[in-house]
């Protein structure tokens, strides 16, 4: 089961908006989470013009999508790490390219996405 966080950025996604555009509206705390003691998180504030707050059978829908989209956002940061700084990189480039794409695949094969 996907934390709240993922499962309501997949249902802003279902509603039309971007990755980056659900992510700005936390940013922005125009959604904000609470997590009371033993309680389950909820949201506590919502002000997203034009989508309604979702239900928890809203969100138990895009569960799965959710898990998918947190599975590969830790993919991409793994990634990002095993990739180097961009200017080693173009370096390892221009010394040799092929030497570069071979060591590019190994990372993306050993850290695929779903």
């Amino acid at each position: 089961m996907a934390a709240t966080y993922w499962k309501i950025a997949q249902y802003l996604i279902s509603k039309g908006k971007t990755e980056a555009e659900a992510k700005e509206l936390f940013d922005n705390r125009k959604i904000i989470l609470l997590k009371p003691f033993d309680e389950p998180e909820r949201i506590s504030n919502w002000d997203v013009t034009g989508i309604t707050e979702p239900t928890t059978d809203e969100l138990d829908a895009v569960d799965a999508d959710a898990t998918t989209a947190y599975n590969n956002n830790r993919t991409r940061k793994t990634r990002k790490k095993a990739y180097g700084d961009i200017g080693d990189q173009l370096d390892e480039i221009f010394k040799d390219i092929d030497a570069w794409k071979a060591r590019i695949q190994a990372i993306k094969d050993a850290n695929a996405k779903e």
